[in-house]
């Protein structure tokens, strides 16, 4: 779809508001301007109707659960509502659990601790950390980066079909990458881990803002997402999905809520008896606004229509790539290829910048927040910058040595790393153009201001 067919679209809709959308920051250059946020793949800002509806919650705040009075009575209400919200935003089985947790890295983290201990699980090496590390306790095979779709079903077959024993296996899998926005083929992904014995594990931290997510359709055996990147503030996530092997485990946390009953035995132990429910592994207070804010947030993208919000988000991805491919010192960093569906999150270097020294000219002297490093996906970057996958390169700057431009490591050779521009439902028009223009003029002009590094990044030179 071209920028000028979506322009065109009736059905394209406005920016949703979202807090800071007015926000002014400092230029080093001198005034100040209104700050273009382009880091949604980190952090989306919350949604203005998300904020409202959690301060008009806030004076009747209760405890949950145990509570006798109103207040507490009223928030269990909003609390078990909340999860009723999420298993419809998410299209949920009947059967399905829906846990909540802190992040998408804690409920990849609980479904690590809940596996069965012989089973195998498989991850491609594209994956967030999130998804990539928690598997600690379990067999883990890490699968090469696939250059296409049909190759990453394909490499997934092959690995599924070749493991012994043939015990319970678990493959986990991205629906969006936080570093270059493709989509990936979940559905084929979760046939083929199905058609070999395995479950699959969907990481929608990327995917769930920009795109409805259908358990059901995709057929996967969870999902897990974080409230911070769906437009909710930070501290609440959601793994949702099967409740067998989150039934059978041990709780991910022991205390209160998690346990039915307790009774001392004769011996001087302690008999527990644990929930099956999600209780099991909610285990203390939860976070009552956090999880409320979650289930906010998915009403508010529900009622705009996701239609409109990709066709939206489409133009603003239009905007970028063409803008970028006007600049030729620029490449944008693709597993899948440049015609490759993918949601408003683009990974690219710079010809002759180190990527650390391009952004922080991008904050300090247009007001514009991207991001800059490995994205918390070493090997993805690794990868797609070329490197050798054992390269011990860090995210950010080294320090310059005396004569050599900030970003430089010693005899000038560029640092690891990569930008990152993010952006959502609430991006304006005008920020993805405000970035478009400063890239080339950067690449143009080169930087007005002298920067230093310091900690690792590059920041303005005051001194």
């Amino acid at each position: 779809m071209s920028v000028a067919t979506v322009a065109a679209d009736q059905s394209v809709c406005a920016p949703l508001p979202v807090l800071g959308r007015d926000v002014t920051v400092p230029l080093v250059t001198g005034g100040e301007v209104t700050y273009a946020a382009l880091d949604y793949a980190a952090s989306a800002p919350a949604l203005q109707r998300v904020w409202d509806d959690v301060a008009a919650y806030a004076p009747y705040y209760g405890s949950v659960h145990r509570g006798a009075g109103y207040l507490s009575q009223l928030s269990t209400d909003l609390f078990e509502n909340s999860r009723a919200t999420v298993a419809e935003f998410l299209d949920c089985r009947p059967d399905d659990q829906v846990v909540f947790t802190r992040s998408t890295t804690d409920s990849l983290n609980l479904l690590a601790a809940v596996v069965p201990a012989d089973c195998q699980v498989f991850v491609f090496e594209t994956e967030h950390h999130a998804s990539l590390l928690p598997w600690k306790d379990a067999r883990v095979t890490y699968l090469d980066a696939p250059r296409t779709p049909r190759q990453a079903v394909e490499t997934l077959e092959r690995a599924l079909a070749d493991r012994v024993p043939h015990g319970p296996a678990l493959v986990c899998v991205t629906g969006a990458s936080n570093v270059t926005g493709e989509l990936w083929p979940v559905r084929e992904l979760a046939a083929a881990a199905h058609a070999h014995g395995a479950r699959i594990v969907l990481d929608a931290a990327q995917l769930a803002p920009h795109h409805p997510v259908s358990v059901k359709e995709s057929d996967v055996d969870w999902v897990a997402f974080s409230g911070h990147k769906l437009y909710a503030p930070f501290g609440s996530g959601v793994l949702a999905g099967r409740a067998d092997w989150l039934r059978d485990a041990e709780p991910y946390l022991a205390g209160g809520g998690a346990s039915r009953t307790v009774a001392r035995r004769a011996d001087g132990g302690v008999d527990v008896e644990w929930h099956t429910t999600a209780a099991r592994h909610e285990a203390g207070s939860p976070n009552v606004i956090g999880v409320y804010s979650i289930a906010s947030a998915c009403k508010a993208l529900t009622e705009a229509g996701f239609a409109q919000l990709v066709a939206r988000e489409q133009h603003l991805i239009d905007t970028v790539r063409e803008g970028l491919a006007e600049v030729p010192e620029v490449r944008v960093l693709s597993l899948f290829g440049d015609d490759a569906p993918r949601v408003g999150v683009l990974s690219f270097v710079v010809e002759g910048w180190n990527s650390s020294h391009f952004a922080a000219a991008l904050s300090a002297e247009y007001g514009i927040g991207v991001r800059d490093g490995l994205f918390c996906a070493h090997p993805l970057v690794r990868t797609l910058l070329g490197s050798d996958p054992q390269d011990p390169g860090e995210c950010g700057a080294p320090d310059a040595t005396p004569g050599e431009p900030a970003g430089t490591s010693s005899g000038g050779a560029p640092t690891l790393n990569a930008i990152r521009v993010s952006f959502g439902a609430g991006t304006p028009d005008e920020h993805v153009e405000r970035f478009v223009g400063a890239v080339k003029e950067l690449v143009r002009d080169g930087a007005q201001w002298k920067y230093r590094t310091e900690g690792g990044r590059c920041v303005p030179d005051r001194g």
